[in-house]
């Protein structure tokens, strides 16, 4: 008996046996060991235990292999406009989150949206919902919307929201910044920067994101209670389009020659041409969102005054590591992760 062991052990086991004893095929048991394609864990478990039981000589490479990949993750992010500079370097500082965040080997699928409408999101939604373990949207709310997102929650997959945050009933979890905060802070920095009385103008991307909403409610409601010596003029809608945001912003100043200050939360880049090229609007308090080259460079030239930005770092290691361990089975509304802004102007930065 203890001799048929040993010349079991002692003979060369090939990879046909170990597949035959594990129920698989000879690929399969290849695409295992050299790790040429994704195989399920199961299958892998099955591998190790016949190369295990048939004494294989890469059985502890195989259980390295099952190690691996239990610890990897696939983790999905939709986004707005590549063309948007704010949203490349957001999707770099998710990659660079993804690389170090050291509880996982994560691999990060990145999609931005070149469409922001409802039906754009959901076909995004849908189609990673199929690639990745975990989903992290930014949106607008929109009832579809949410349905998709509740359906994919349905589904075993989180969605998480990110810096606007959406109705659904059920969603993983929601991360970004105090709103209510940093729009009353635009109004605080506005009312007293500026040396005279006049009108504010108010350029948001849509009242479907939530995170705008409530900054142009709080910023107003400032101003009510505080500054009732400037006029709050009509927000004027760009739709994240940084076109659509210099007509607005030149409609502003065409209408409100008594224009002292801006506060911009959505199309910031369109604000910025016409600062540069239009001298009435270089006179005005500026206050907008989020810190990129583009603002950090105009915060420099004195065209505008103050940025609020979300900590694109912390935000985005906080969103990794609560996508990783997000609870299941998913159900519920957890309460929203708000961090610190930013508040940037020309000495900071």
């Amino acid at each position: 008996m203890i001799e048929n062991i040993k010349n079991k052990k002692s003979r060369k086991i090939t990879l046909a046996q170990v597949a035959k004893e594990a129920g698989v095929g000879v690929a399969t048991v290849d695409r295992v060991i050299n790790g040429r394609a994704k195989v399920k864990v199961k299958t892998i478990e099955r591998v190790l235990q016949a190369a295990q039981v048939l004494g294989f000589h890469g059985a502890n490479l195989i259980r390295m292999r099952l190690d691996r990949q239990g610890r990897e993750k696939k983790l999905g992010f939709i986004l707005q406009r590549y063309a948007s500079v704010f949203y490349r370097e957001l999707a770099e500082s998710l990659r660079v989150a993804c690389t170090e965040n050291e509880q996982a080997e994560i691999i990060p699928v990145i999609h931005f949206l070149e469409e922001l409408t409802p039906r754009a999101v959901i076909q995004a939604i849908e189609q990673l919902r199929h690639q990745v373990d975990a989903i992290a949207v930014v949106t607008a709310d929109h009832p579809r919307v949410n349905q998709s997102i509740e359906e994919t929650q349905a589904m075993g997959i989180p969605v998480f929201t990110l810096l606007s945050d959406v109705t659904a009933v059920d969603r993983a979890g929601s991360i970004g910044i105090d709103n209510r905060s940093a729009g009353r802070t635009a109004a605080w920095a506005i009312t007293h920067l500026s040396s005279k009385e006049g009108k504010i103008g108010i350029i948001m991307g849509s009242h479907r994101y939530l995170c705008q909403e409530l900054c142009e409610a709080s910023f107003r409601s400032y101003c009510r209670e505080n500054t009732p010596r400037f006029q709050i003029v009509e927000a004027i809608v760009s739709l994240e389009d940084a076109s659509l945001a210099e007509e607005a912003t030149l409609e502003l100043l065409k209408h409100n020659p008594d224009l002292v200050g801006l506060y911009c939360t959505g199309g910031v880049e369109g604000m910025l041409n016409v600062l540069k090229s239009v001298k009435q609007a270089q006179d005005l308090i500026v206050v907008c969102n989020e810190l990129t080259d583009k603002t950090r460079a105009a915060l420099l030239d004195g065209l505008i005054n103050m940025v609020i930005s979300h900590p694109r770092q912390c935000l985005s290691a906080r969103l990794v590591d609560d996508m990783l361990h997000s609870e299941r089975p998913l159900k519920g509304r957890p309460e929203a992760t708000l961090l610190p802004f930013d508040i940037c102007i020309s000495e900071n930065v």
